[in-house]
């Protein structure tokens, strides 16, 4: 998504160029592309796909069979992630309890068919500001009592710098996350302000923002994650760039930090 502009093929193309050794691909693209296309593009070039984002909306009608052919394209790409925006409120879940309640029973019943299958949940919590409409889950520390319910095998959590950066409580909870095994993924964006109309296209790049992105790859590190470092920028004006010149950017900066 940081170069959503590119087409899987160039994508593909420049990553080999670059010594990128894994793509985190998103279900839409993959699904305009097709799955079988796509799982075959990454394969035949020697690339990892890393995870696929994303499952979850738990609270809303149609999650169940929606999330099941996410897992399933999960397993046509070869990745063993597919990463969780769990959902927001609805008017069967009118509050912040009751929509966590609903995505733990939800959890419950996707996580069986996913570890049949050999594909790990990763909980993603957000930001708070998008408590209402996206993701109920706002902290580590409440993704983790929903993983915890799990074996770590089946359910684990994303850490997201943009997400977590302002919860001085998230250093602990990676530290619990870790030693239980639940760091399915880790991804890196940075925090710029003023935050763009609509809020959800405002992730900065790397080193621009406010995020101390080397304390968070050091923590990641400590706590025993030797997994991908995706970086991932949800960014008009970056999406609005030529995408090739974005890509090569984004990993002088992730270098960089």
């Amino acid at each position: 998504m940081t170069v959503k502009q590119l087409a899987l093929p160039e994508l593909v193309e420049h990553c080999l160029r670059l010594g990128v050794p894994g793509i985190g691909l998103w279900r839409e693209p993959v699904q305009e592309y097709g799955v079988e296309a796509a799982a075959a593009l990454v394969r035949d070039a020697g690339l990892t796909v890393t995870t696929l984002c994303r499952g979850g909306f738990f609270t809303t009608d149609g999650w169940e069979a929606e999330n099941r052919a996410a897992i399933d394209e999960a397993v046509t790409l070869g990745t063993d992630t597919l990463v969780l925006v769990s959902g927001g409120l609805t008017p069967a879940c009118p509050d912040l309890l009751s929509a966590r309640a609903r995505i733990t029973e939800a959890i419950a019943e996707l996580a069986p068919y996913a570890s049949d299958r050999g594909i790990r949940l990763a909980i993603e919590p957000l930001h708070p500001m998008y408590a209402s409409d996206r993701c109920a889950v706002s902290t580590l520390d409440q993704a983790l009592e929903i993983a915890e319910r799990f074996p770590a095998e089946q359910v684990g959590v994303t850490v997201d710098t943009y997400h977590l950066w302002w919860d001085d409580r998230a250093p602990a909870a990676v530290e619990r996350a870790g030693v239980t095994g639940r760091i399915h993924s880790f991804q890196l964006a940075d925090w710029t302000t003023p935050l763009p109309a609509g809020v959800l296209n405002g992730r900065g790049q790397l080193g621009t923002g406010a995020i101390d992105l080397a304390a968070w790859a050091a923590l990641l590190e400590k706590a025993g994650y030797t997994g991908p470092v995706e970086v991932e920028l949800f960014n008009d004006e970056l999406w609005a760039r030529d995408g090739v010149e974005v890509l090569e950017e984004t990993l002088e900066a992730f270098r960089a930090v």
